[in-house]
Formats: structure tokens, C-alpha cells, sequence
């Protein structure tokens, strides 16, 4: 018999424990026919008996005496009473017999009862023992499949533990490439500190040569007007004379470079005594400032109305447009780090160029007013800049330390200004590619547009802030509802367009530093923080790309929305831009769509 601890043992005792109770059965079954079948035997014994008994007592034929032989006197007592006797004996024989058959017929019925229920008993008992053996055979297909799952699992285990350990390696493995990646990124943060520390010495000292050269010019300038002061000038020499000595001076002071900003308060000096104010801008003391040509705008803008061309652009989410100043070239920028330029034929976008190089994901993209340069920012905290033509990045504006945000070109020739994460604010002399001045603006800058002689930023904190680009300081703050996404200031100057994660597009009148206008629509959610919204070229209009993948157009003057255009985009729109002309629209989303309308 198999032990406790044997799989097979809780299987025979519920065998054992069906035998018992079939033994019991029979048994108890038996037992109820043990006692019947003695008793029926007894009965069958006491009816032959009575039957031979009866027999003996009928009289036979031969042996009867007639009664009329014997007198009266002979022995008539005895057999008158012997005589009814018998006849009852007989009687009393036969009540007998047939109470005995009474019984054995009833015994018979209950023997044959009890042989029916014997046999349903013993049909159940194999009904019984049919189930037991099926069970058995189930039983064992049972304990072969649990054996073979048992064979399976401890397959599994052992496959786990082989895993497991090689997830160990990979972990450790995984450790020590993270430990060198930290290690190369140390490295790579300490090159470029170097680096920056190195352009900015190299600046400094460019700055330092710059301004000793500068000043030994003016102390050579000086001193010839001294000299010229002290020369006596006769009357009699003619006009022609005095002028040709006189546009000798001023051609010689024209080559000077511009000076830089540092160094205005000393040029201040020794211009003031020679400006005159009807030459204003050409004056002895110094050269003109060097500024671009103005930017034709179209008089009327016309109303886009649907879309003309569809292109999947770039690899990834395309997040910048911009279009050139001749209206018929178009950058794009996205994540896939690359800018393309496309020119407008008609009413298709053909590829013209890839601009390669950026560092990182492109944020913003720029034209000078000339339409020769690119202005890229990008997310490994630098500005890149590009040359029309060229596909390769001409200079890297490195110097913040967070993702650069927007990137400008400024009004005034070799200059731009960019906004970073790292609340920081750069004016950048290109023609030297070096940083010559940082304005610290407390948030996050999200965006930033050049006036004339103003930097304006709009930021995480909700605040738009201007800045004087001759001063140290901030100039005034003006506060919205929502962090400030983008910034468009409009062609003359007047008017600033910001859009915000509050779902609304504010026009701020720059004369009186008051919001004009607010522009809601219902539908209308700016789905991201850098979604750009701007004016077109005439400012009559306000556009502006929603999460839904439509364009919202409003007019500026009464505030109501003018035109909704459902068109290609699945996904939210990221920017807008409406070419100088006024005859397109170029709208870009997440799902790497370019879209002409017209």
C-alpha cells in the first residue's frame, strides 16, 4: 500500500472507501435473505409433513365397517367419539395447508421482489464498477498530464532562471553603458563650457583689439582736425577746393567700421561737435547705420479658401514655416533636424533645397529681410545659421543652456536675437558670431519678435516683456491669461498678435501698450506650447492653426471670425505663415503635413 507521502495514496483511499460501502451493502442485503430463506425452507418441511400426515389419515375403502353390523351395545361410545375427531384433525389439517401456501405463495412474491431488487442491485453495481474503471483510466491520463505539466513547469523554471540571468548581464551591462554615456555627457558639457569660454575670451579679446584700433582712429582723426583747425584757410581758394578736402575727410571716416555697442558713449564724444543736422546720418563724426532695404507688403490680403497642395514633408512632427521675402520661398523645420526650402509654383510646392547640420530638433526658422540667410533654433541649445545655397550650417550660435525657443533675424544688418528655456535672452552679432549682450528675463521664453530698437518676449508666466535694445532694463510688462506660445508684430510696428494656452489671441496696441482686441472661437484650442499664430502682411487678418487640425481666420478690426478651413491636417496644427504678398497661406501640423492654401 502506498505511504502518505506517495502521490497515489489519497486516489486508494477513496477506492478503499467505495469497496467498504459496497461490502456494507451487500452485507446488509444479505443479511435480510438469510433469514427469509431458512424460514421459507422450515415452511416447505412442515408442508410435506402435514401432507404426509393428511394422507395417512384419509380411510381407505376396504377397512371401513358398516355400522349396522355392531349392536348397540358394542364399543359405540369410542368410535362416535373418535370419528368427529378426525373430521375436525382433517379440517384443522387443511386450514393449515392453506395458510402454509398462504405464506409460501407471499414468500415466493417477496423471494422474487427480493430477486428483482438483486438484480437491479447487482446492474448498479456494475454500472458501479464500469464508472470506477472509467474513472481509474481518467485518473491516469490525469496523472500523465499532471506529470507532463510538472515536467513543463520545472522546463519553464529552468528557462526562467537562464533568462533571468541573462536579464542580470543586461542590467549590469546596461549599468555600465549608462555609467559612460554620464561620462561621455560630462564630457561633452565640460568641452562645451570650454568652448564658450574659449569664443568668449576669443570675443573679448577681438572686442579689446577692436576697440584700440578704434581708438588710435580716433586719435589720429583727431588729431588731423586739429591740425585743420589750426590751418589758416585763405579766401581766395574756390568752392571746389574746400569740397574736395572735405569729401577726402568724409571718405576716409566712412571706412571706419561701425563702431560696436560697447563703445557708443566714447564715439559719442567726438561726434557730437561734427554732426550736422541737415546731413543727418552722413556725418563727418560717423558712417550711417547699416540697415536692410524694407520689405514690399501688399496692400490687400486675400482670404485662402482651400487647400491647393498636401505633402508629407519631413520624417517626424513639423514644428516652424516661414516664408522668404520674395514670397516665392518657403522654409520648414521640424524634428527630424532638417530644414527644407521649397519655392511656390503656382499653386504646388517644388523642393528647391536640404539645409543639414542642426544640432537638434528645430523649434524656429527665420529669413534675413534680404532672403540669403536662414536662421534656425534648435533644442541642443544653439542657433544655427545657413546661407541660401549652401547645405551646410554656416555658423552655431552655442552660448545658451537650455533649448533655444526662437531665433530672429533683427532689422539692423549682421544682427539677431534669440530666446531660450534658460530665461535667457541673446543679441548675437553674426559678422562675428559672438554674443554681445544677454538679457536674464526670469521664465521661460517661448518667443521673441525685433522692432527697430525693441526686443519683445513672450514667456512661460504668462507676461510679455519688452526690452530696449540700447538699455539694460526691461521697459514694460504686460500680463495675459496663459502661457504665451507666439509672438507676430505686425509691419509698421504698431501692433503685437500673441497666442496662448488660454485658447485666445490677443492684439496689443503698441502706441498705448493696451490689448485691442481678444479673439475666442468656439472649437478653437491651441494644442501646444510653441503653436504660432500671426497677422497678415496687411493686418487686417489674424491666423492661427487649433488642436482639431483647422485654421481659425479673424478680423482684426471687428473682431469677429472670418473664415474656418477644415482641410488635410488629422492632427494639430503647430504654425502658420502668410506670405508677404498675401496670396498664400502655408500651414504645418504634427503628422509631418505641408499644407499650401490659396
Amino acid at each position: 500500500m502506498a505511504g502518505p507521502g506517495v502521490p497515489g495514496a489519497p486516489t486508494a483511499r477513496w477506492k478503499r472507501h467505495i469497496v467498504r460501502q459496497l461490502r456494507l451493502r451487500d452485507r446488509t442485503q444479505k443479511a435480510l435473505f438469510l433469514e427469509l430463506v431458512p424460514a421459507y425452507n422450515h415452511l416447505l418441511e412442515k408442508a410435506e409433513l402435514l401432507d404426509t400426515f393428511s394422507k395417512k389419515l384419509q380411510p381407505e375403502p376396504n377397512s371401513v365397517t358398516p355400522t349396522t353390523h355392531q349392536g348397540p351395545w358394542e364399543e359405540s361410545g369410542l368410535d362416535s367419539d373418535q370419528v368427529p375427531s378426525l373430521a375436525t384433525l382433517r379440517v384443522k389439517w387443511q386450514e393449515e395447508e392453506e395458510g402454509l401456501r398462504l405464506v409460501c405463495g407471499e414468500m415466493a412474491y417477496q423471494v422474487v421482489e427480493k430477486s428483482v431488487a438483486l438484480g437491479a442491485l447487482e446492474s448498479e453495481l456494475q454500472e458501479l464498477q464500469s464508472r470506477l474503471a472509467a474513472l481509474e483510466v481518467r485518473v491516469a491520463r490525469l496523472r500523465e498530464a499532471r506529470a507532463q505539466q510538472a515536467q513543463q513547469v520545472e522546463e519553464r523554471r529552468a528557462q526562467n532562471a537562464v533568462q533571468l540571468e541573462a536579464y542580470e548581464a543586461l542590467r549590469a551591462h546596461v549599468g555600465l553603458r549608462e555609467a559612460a554615456l554620464r561620462r561621455l555627457q560630462e564630457e561633452a558639457r565640460d568641452l562645451l563650457e570650454r568652448l564658450v569660454q574659449r569664443k568668449a575670451g576669443a570675443a573679448a579679446e577681438r572686442n579689446l583689439r577692436n576697440e584700440r584700433r578704434e581708438r588710435a582712429k580716433q586719435a589720429r582723426v583727431s588729431q588731423e582736425l586739429k591740425k585743420a583747425a589750426k590751418r589758416t584757410v585763405s579766401i581766395s581758394e574756390g568752392p571746389d577746393t574746400l569740397g574736395d578736402g572735405m569729401r577726402e575727410r568724409t571718405e576716409t571716416l566712412a571706412l571706419a567700421p561701425e563702431p560696436e555697442p560697447l563703445e557708443n558713449e566714447a564715439c559719442e564724444k567726438w561726434k557730437r561737435p561734427f554732426s550736422f543736422k541737415k546731413r543727418r546720418g552722413h556725418s563727418i563724426g560717423g558712417a550711417p547705420e547699416q540697415r536692410y532695404q524694407i520689405i514690399p507688403v501688399c496692400v490687400a490680403t486675400r482670404l485662402p479658401t482651400q487647400a491647393q497642395d498636401v505633402l508629407d514633408a519631413h520624417l517626424s512632427e513639423v514644428n516652424a514655416v516661414r516664408f522668404g521675402p520674395n514670397s516665392s520661398l518657403l522654409a520648414t523645420g521640424g524634428a527630424d533636424r532638417l530644414i527644407h526650402l521649397w519655392n511656390v509654383v503656382g499653386s504646388r510646392l517644388e523642393v528647391n533645397q536640404t539645409l543639414e547640420g542642426a544640432g537638434g530638433s528645430i523649434t524656429s526658422v527665420d529669413f534675413d529681410p534680404s532672403g540669403y540667410q536662414v536662421l534656425a533654433a534648435t533644442y541642443n541649445q544653439a542657433a544655427q545659421l545657413w546661407k541660401v545655397g549652401e547645405a551646410q550650417s554656416k555658423e552655431t550660435l552655442s552660448g545658451h543652456k537650455d533649448k533655444v525657443t526662437a531665433a530672429k533675424f533683427k532689422l539692423t544688418r549682421h544682427q539677431a536675437v534669440t530666446g531660450s528655456r534658460d530665461r535667457t535672452v541673446k543679441e548675437w552679432d553674426l559678422g562675428r558670431a559672438y554674443c554681445s549682450r544677454t538679457i536674464n528675463v526670469l521664465s521661460y521664453c517661448n518667443d521673441v519678435v525685433c522692432g527697430d530698437h525693441i526686443i519683445i518676449s513672450g514667456h512661460n508666466d504668462q507676461k510679455i516683456r519688452f526690452w530696449d535694445s540700447r538699455g539694460p532694463h526691461c521697459t514694460q510688462v504686460i500680463p495675459v491669461q496663459g502661457r504665451v506660445t507666439s509672438l507676430s508684430l505686425s509691419h509698421d510696428q504698431l501692433h503685437l498678435l500673441s497666442c496662448s494656452r488660454d485658447n485666445t489671441l490677443k492684439v496689443i496696441d503698441l502706441r498705448v501698450s493696451n490689448i485691442r482686441q481678444v479673439f475666442r472661437a468656439d472649437g478653437f484650442k491651441c494644442g501646444s506650447d510653441w503653436t504660432k499664430a500671426v497677422f497678415s502682411p496687411d493686418r487686417s487678418y489674424a491666423l492661427a492653426g487649433s488642436c482639431d487640425g483647422a485654421l481659425y481666420i479673424w478680423d482684426v478690426d471687428t473682431g469677429k471670425l472670418e473664415s474656418r478651413l477644415q482641410g488635410p491636417h488629422c492632427t494639430a496644427v503647430n504654425a502658420v505663415a502668410w506670405c508677404y504678398s498675401g496670396s498664400h497661406v502655408v500651414s504645418v501640423d504634427q503628422g509631418r503635413k505641408v499644407v499650401l492654401w490659396h
